[in-house]
């Protein structure tokens, strides 16, 4: 047969006989490489004046160790690691293990972290091999239906090694909580999981707790607010932000009696238009973010009133899910404008787990409630990586001091 008439079919993994992921790959193994060499140049020379007493150096470069494949983003990459020699006598024998390539790492971490979601999408174990091979090119080894029931295991042991980390020389200014339902496959209840996320001092956000809880309730909040005090935390946070159907707010009044409370909008928002009909939500909605967008909180006032004003008589139910929490929605005025966006909300937890939700809606088989708490607590710590700080950092020392704001703004001190 001509070979004009041949139909080549490309490789359906994308990798092999892709020019494009053939150089990545190399210049991924360069890369390495550099750096791997680069960190045993600093060790020789680190120890060049180390010498026998013949004269010779201590330390001499010893060949390579057996070439290794390393499992990433972009499919296996070769890596060769150089061996050293320490012809010294004494027992404190000098080695060479690159940071940047642990003597037993055969998978990078983003591969770790794709598992997560692969599992929660729907993948059963077995399938593991076939689906990572399609991702990660037709050679993807150890990653066996073992592999990864031993990881998850290793997800397990994470989260409780993270669930015990000491906080003592931790402060956070800001946290937000929430219970988070989710269904892990086809458990028979929704799941709840109660988070809570801080920002530190420096404006970072951090994951802060998380744990399996009883529906929300105040006990089983107070119980995850005590193990944070009891690990170290004991400079109580200036400001919760939460939604406000949350056991959470009694639970905090018992343990951080001095921490001031804000309602988060974006739920309370919700709650109120769900309580009205369809055909005036739209109108309703303008009218609610007049009052959150207000530059002062007399204006915010002035259009809380026009809201009562407007919507009380017909929908009086309406109304009262906002005005129950009426000084909680507006606490945020007392704090720098420059964090306004940050602290009316707490969208840092439910951004990330609305994937989570959508995911798990559309899992196949048997997820357990313990498994499906160690993913979501591998998401989450990955999530965190990409959480932006804190606008208007140079704020929080002010906080720390106690400053007074006012409308955002920083008062001037009464002279004494």
């Amino acid at each position: 047969m001509p070979e004009s008439t041949i139909t080549h079919i490309s490789d359906p993994s994308g990798f092999g006989s892709d020019p494009f992921t053939d150089v990545l790959r190399d210049g991924a193994r360069k890369l390495i490489e550099q750096a791997i060499h680069a960190e045993l140049a600093n060790l020789m020379a680190a120890f060049s004046k180390d010498m026998l007493e013949d004269g010779r150096a201590r330390l001499v470069r010893h060949g390579h160790l057996p070439e290794r494949e390393v499992m990433t983003g972009i499919g296996p990459v070769p890596v060769k690691v150089p061996r050293v020699r320490d012809r010294g006598a004494g027992e404190d024998k000098i080695t060479f293990t690159p940071s940047i390539l642990p003597r037993y790492l055969r998978k990078a971490k983003s591969v770790e972290e794709l598992l997560p979601w692969l599992y929660l999408k729907g993948v059963s174990t077995g399938d593991f091999t076939e689906a990572l091979g399609a991702l990660l090119g037709p050679n993807a080894k150890g990653l066996s239906a073992k592999t990864v029931s031993r990881l998850k295991a290793d997800w397990w042991a994470d989260y409780e090694a993270w669930q015990k980390r000491d906080l003592g020389n931790r402060r956070f200014l800001y946290i937000w909580a929430d219970g988070v339902y989710f269904k892990p496959r086809m458990a028979e209840e929704k799941q709840c999981v109660l988070v809570i996320v801080g920002a530190d001092e420096y404006g970072r956000k951090e994951l802060l707790a998380m744990t399996d809880g009883f529906r929300e309730s105040t006990q089983s909040w107070r119980e995850l607010l005590l193990d944070l005090k009891r690990r170290g935390l004991t400079q109580e946070p200036k400001l919760a932000i939460g939604d406000g159907a949350l056991g959470f707010w009694a639970a905090l009044r018992e343990v951080f009696a001095t921490t001031k409370e804000q309602r988060c909008w974006v739920h309370k928002t919700m709650n109120v238009l769900n309580a009205m009909p369809k055909s005036i939500q739209a109108k309703a909605k303008g009218h609610l973010h007049d009052i959150w967008q207000a530059e002062t909180k007399a204006k915010a006032n002035a259009a809380f009133d026009f809201f009562i004003e407007t919507y009380g008589v017909k929908w009086d139910k309406a109304v009262a899910k906002l005005v129950k929490d009426r000084e909680a929605l507006l606490t945020f005025y007392d704090f720098p404008a420059e964090h306004w966006k940050h602290i009316r909300t707490s969208n840092p937890i439910e951004s990330t787990f609305a994937t989570v939700r959508h995911r798990t809606k559309r899992t196949k088989g048997c997820l357990s409630r313990q498994t499906g708490l160690a993913m979501a607590f591998k998401l989450m710590i990955s999530a965190q990586k990409k959480w932006r700080k804190l606008d208007g950092r140079n704020r929080l020392p002010e906080i720390i001091q106690g400053v007074e704001f006012r409308d955002g703004l920083r008062q001037l001190q009464a002279a004494a």
